[in-house]
C-alpha cells in the first residue's frame, strides 16, 4: 500500500503568505493533515501550493559552468585517450576523480564512472560519443555533489549496459547516477538499459532541454527523489514504469515535476508513477501502458500516491486499465484525452476504502477540456467530486454496474459543461449543492449519434455526439436551469425530462457507491 503523503500544514502555510486559505470549502474530513485525505482539491490547491510543499529539485544550470573549460577524452575502441588532469584510464574503465568539464567524443566499450570530491561539479559534455558495457552501467555516477550530462548540437550520443546486474548491485542502469544529475544540450542521447533501467539518479534526475530516447527493459526515466522534464523531446519505451519517482522515506519527495517539453511513454507497468505528486504544468505527454487488467496487475496512465494536477499542457492516455489514479485529482487547464479498460479518472486514498464510504479523496475539474473513454467508471472519486469550469465529455461503461460519474461522498456543479454517456442503470445525480443546472435523461443511442437537448420554446440548448452506444445521458452548463423542462432527443427516440431530478442519490448531497474496484 502506497504511503500517503503530510503536506497540507506546507499548502496551507503557502496559502496564508498569498492571504489566502486552502483549507476544504465544501467538504471536510477528520484528517486535517493529509491533501490525500481532505479535499483540498474543492478549495482550488495550485500546482505552484503543490510544489512549494516538496523539496526544490537540484539543478546544473548551463550558466553555472563554461564549455571553453572542457577537456578532450577521446573513446578508442577498448581505451582512452586524455591529457586532462584528474582522469585515469586503466583498460576499457575511464575514471573522473576531479570537478571539472570533461569533452567525450568517439566510441569505447567499457565504462566511465565518476567517482569525485563530495562538493565537486563535473560536467560530461558528450560530443558523439558511444559508450557500450557488456559487464555494467555504460556511465556511473559513484560520487560527486551535481553532475551534468551536456549533449553537444547536432550529435548524436548512445549508451548501452550490461544484459543483466546482481541482486545487491547499487548501479543498475545503463546511466546511473548516486547524486543529481542533469542533462541538458540541444543533441541527441539514445539510452539502451539492457539489464535494468534506462536512466536512473538516486537523487533528483533533472532534464532540461536534448532529444533524448530511452529503451529499457524495467523502467525507464527514475529519478529517486524526484523527476523534472523542463524541456526537449523524450520518448520512453520501458517494460515498468516509464516515468518514475519511488523516495517511500520522505514525505516532500518522490515527485514528478513536468512543465516542458514533449513525452512519449511506452510502458509494460505505469506510464507516469511517482511515490507523492505529479504536477502537469506544461509538458505535452502522451502515453501508451501494457492495459493488464488482473487482480495482481493493473497498468495506469498516471498513478500518484498524494496529488495529481494539471494546470497546462496536455495528457493523452492511449491505452490504460486506469488512465489517472491519486487520492486529490486536480484538473485546472490543457487538454486531457483518456482511454481506459476501468475507470478513467479514479480518486482513491488506496487505504482499503469501502465501496461507499467517503475515503476523503477528492477530484475537481476548474478548467480545460477533458475527454474520457472508460469501460469501468468515467469519473470516479471515493471522496467528493467538484465540476466547477472546463468542458468535460465522458463516453462511459457500455456495461452494467458502472456510471460515467461515481463518488463516494457526493458530486457537486457549479460550473463548466459536462456531457457523459452511460447505460443508464448506475446515472449518479448531482447533490443539492450544486448551484449549476443539470438533467438525466434516459435515452439511447449507438456510437456516433448524435443528442440533441431543447428548452420548451423549442430552442437547441446543446447537441452532443457520443462515441459508444449508451443508454442515458447528463447534461450541465450555464444554459439548464433546475425545474424547467427539456426535451432530449436520441436515435432510439426522445424523453422530456426535469431538470434536477432523476438519476440515483447516495451520499453526502447525492450520489451512489464508489467504483473502487
Amino acid at each position: 500500500m502506497r504511503r500517503l503523503k503530510t503536506v497540507l500544514a506546507g499548502l496551507a502555510a503557502v496559502a496564508v503568505l498569498a492571504g489566502c486559505s486552502v483549507l476544504p470549502t465544501t467538504a471536510a474530513t477528520s484528517d486535517t493533515t493529509n491533501p490525500a485525505t481532505t479535499s483540498t482539491a474543492t478549495s482550488g490547491v495550485t500546482a505552484a501550493e503543490v510544489l512549494a510543499a516538496n523539496e526544490d529539485a537540484t539543478t546544473v544550470n548551463d550558466d553555472e559552468w563554461s564549455l571553453d573549460d572542457a577537456v578532450d577524452i577521446t573513446l578508442t575502441g577498448s581505451t582512452a585517450t586524455t591529457d586532462a588532469d584528474g582522469v585515469g584510464v586503466e583498460g576499457n574503465t575511464v575514471t573522473i576523480t576531479a570537478a571539472g568539464v570533461y569533452r567525450l567524443s568517439g566510441a569505447l566499450a567499457g565504462q566511465v564512472v565518476v567517482d569525485a570530491p563530495e562538493d565537486a561539479l563535473v560536467v560530461l559534455v558528450l560530443d558523439g560519443a558511444e559508450i557500450a558495457s557488456d559487464t555494467t552501467a555504460a556511465i556511473a555516477v559513484l560520487n560527486a555533489d551535481d553532475v551534468g550530462i551536456y549533449l553537444v548540437d547536432g550529435t548524436s550520443n548512445t549508451l548501452s549496459d550490461t544484459s543483466s546486474y546482481g541482486e545487491d548491485s547499487d548501479v543498475n542502469a545503463a546511466l546511473f547516477s548516486e547524486e543529481d544529475l542533469t542533462i541538458s544540450g540541444t543533441g541527441s542521447l539514445t539510452v539502451t538499459g539492457n539489464g535494468n533501467d534506462g536512466i536512473t539518479s538516486e537523487d533528483d534526475l533533472v532534464i532540461l532541454s536534448g532529444t533524448i530516447a530511452v529503451t529499457a527493459v524495467d523502467d525507464g526515466l527514475r529519478g529517486k527523489d524526484s523527476l523534472t522534464v523542463e524541456d526537449g523531446t523524450v520518448t520512453v519505451d520501458a517494460g515498468g514504469d516509464g516515468l518514475k519517482s519511488d523516495n517511500e522515506d520522505e514525505d516532500t519527495r518522490g515527485y514528478l515535476d513536468l512543465s516542458g517539453g514533449t513525452i512519449t511513454v511506452t510502458a509494460g507497468d505505469d506510464g507516469l508513477d511517482a511515490e507523492t505528486d505529479i504536477v502537469l504544468t506544461g509538458s505535452d505527454v502522451t502515453v501508451t501502458t501494457g492495459a493488464v487488467d488482473t487482480d495482481e496487475a493493473t497498468s495506469k496512465g498516471v498513478d500518484a500516491g498524494a496529488v495529481f494536477i494539471i494546470e497546462d499542457g496536455s495528457l493523452t492516455v492511449t491505452a490504460s486499465v486506469e488512465a489517472v489514479e491519486a487520492a486529490t485529482v486536480v484538473i485546472a487547464g490543457g487538454t486531457v484525452d483518456l482511454t481506459a479498460s476501468d475507470d478513467g479518472i479514479n480518486a482513491s486514498t488506496g487505504t482499503g476504502e469501502s465501496m461507499q464510504a467517503d475515503a476523503g479523496a477528492s477530484l475537481e475539474i476548474s478548467g480545460g477540456t477533458v475527454t474520457i473513454d472508460a469501460e469501468g467508471d468515467g469519473l470516479d472519486s471515493n471522496g467528493t467530486l467538484l465540476i466547477s469550469g472546463g468542458t468535460t465529455t465522458v463516453h462511459g461503461p457500455t456495461r452494467g454496474g458502472n456510471g460515467a460519474i461515481d463518488s463516494n461522498g457526493g458530486i457537486t456543479i457549479t460550473g463548466g459543461t459536462l456531457v457523459a454517456f452511460d447505460t443508464g442503470d448506475m446515472s449518479e445525480a448531482p447533490g443539492t449543492s450544486s448551484t449549476q443546472g443539470w438533467l438525466i435523461a434516459p435515452v439511447s443511442g449507438s456510437a456516433g449519434d448524435t443528442v440533441t437537448i431543447t428548452d420548451v420554446s423549442g430552442t437547441t440548448v446543446a447537441q452532443v455526439t457520443s462515441a459508444k452506444a449508451f443508454g442515458s445521458v447528463t447534461y450541465s452548463s450555464a444554459e439548464i436551469a433546475n425545474g424547467e423542462s427539456y426535451q432530449v432527443a436520441a436515435s432510439a427516440g426522445s424523453t422530456t425530462v426535469t431538470a434536477g431530478e432523476g438519476g440515483m442519490g447516495g451520499g453526502p448531497g447525492g450520489g451512489g457507491p464508489g467504483g473502487n474496484r
